[in-house]
């Protein structure tokens, strides 16, 4: 499934050829991909016919792009920005297990030809890169895209990652996306508020990270990467970490996240992709991940593999081991 590192691979590669960019059409080929969208509210493909677009924006694993009506002066930003508030609406998507947001030329994979994963493309006419096609495939289906109203912010900071990108809609989010956590690459993430929510939590340490109210984005890959790194037993107690073992995991997350973004993301398959179709290599870096029956890069104890809520925990039975008195759930 598509995480943190994924998604904003997709983001940075989108945010040049969409932002500013008018949508000219909409075709939707399978009408499961809008099972998120509120259809009654407003039609999907005229909703978004005409529309432009001001930014690509993400957080955690969503990926929004704030849209302006676009009779909205193109090369007034204070404009542009005051119409986007006013309309208050944005493009939502989430990749779900497999989906992949596609940059094509116009008439690929021929004209009137979708392939076989297609489910909804978007025609787009950029001032600068001209015509170009925004294609969401999805082979398993759990992804989906969605019209949906923007929300202020609650703290006034950006809602998400947008490269700099700044306007009163900056400062709002989807609906679908304001119970998500701010992620720890987030410039307004609050460490000290992340180490108070852990000492509230008696769950695994795992599980309170997969936790996306708590802090999003961290998925099972990298959850295991950066609990490997800072010696860390995925079953540890949230509760029982002291702030400065909170301190060293969160930066273990983000170096994690880091590396992985450095290295366009993990792909063990085609299901994650970028924008124009590469696979990341991060799968390469892994240190925990996938290793059962592996030796420890660090100490050499074979790696083992645990199942975790429907999922599975890779560590190092030795170097990752449950601090003493503290029980372990059945496994």
């Amino acid at each position: 499934m598509p995480e943190l590192p994924e998604v904003e691979v997709v983001r940075a590669g989108l945010a040049p050829a969409v932002t500013g960019a008018r949508i000219a059409a909409v075709e939707v080929f399978d009408r499961r991909a809008l099972r998120r969208h509120d259809q009654l509210s407003v039609d999907f493909e005229s909703g978004l016919t005409g529309a432009r677009v001001l930014a690509a924006v993400r957080r955690g694993k969503f990926l929004w792009m704030p849209l302006a009506d676009a009779d909205a002066h193109a090369d007034a930003n204070v404009n542009a920005d005051a119409e986007g508030e006013r309309n208050g609406r944005a493009l939502v998507a989430h990749l779900g297990m497999s989906g992949q947001v596609l940059l094509r030329t116009p008439g690929h994979p021929g004209p009137g030809v979708p392939g076989e994963h297609l489910r909804v493309r978007l025609h787009v006419e950029h001032p600068d890169h001209g015509e170009l096609v925004v294609d969401f495939d999805d082979q398993r289906t759990f992804g989906g895209m969605a019209i949906d109203r923007m929300l202020p912010t609650p703290d006034g900071e950006r809602a998400g990652f947008s490269a700099g990108v700044d306007g009163a809609w900056a400062r709002s989010i989807p609906s679908q996306v304001a119970h998500i956590a701010r992620d720890p690459l987030d410039p307004a993430f609050d460490d000290a508020a992340f180490a108070r929510a852990l000492a509230r939590k008696k769950s695994e340490i795992k599980r309170v990270l997969l936790d996306q109210t708590v802090a999003s984005g961290i998925g099972n890959i990298y959850a295991d990467e950066s609990l490997w790194r800072v010696r860390m037993h995925p079953q540890q107690p949230a509760s029982s970490l002291s702030r400065k073992r909170v301190d060293e995991l969160l930066t273990a997350v983000r170096a994690v996240l880091e590396q992985a973004l450095a290295e366009g993301g993990t792909s063990f398959d085609e299901q994650y992709v970028n924008v124009n179709g590469a696979s990341g290599y991060f799968a390469h870096s892994l240190n925990a991940y996938g290793r059962d029956g592996e030796p420890c890069p660090r100490c050499g104890t074979t790696m083992v593999r645990e199942s975790f809520m429907n999922r599975s925990s890779h560590r190092c039975p030795r170097c990752q081991r449950i601090r003493a008195g503290v029980k372990t759930r059945a496994a």
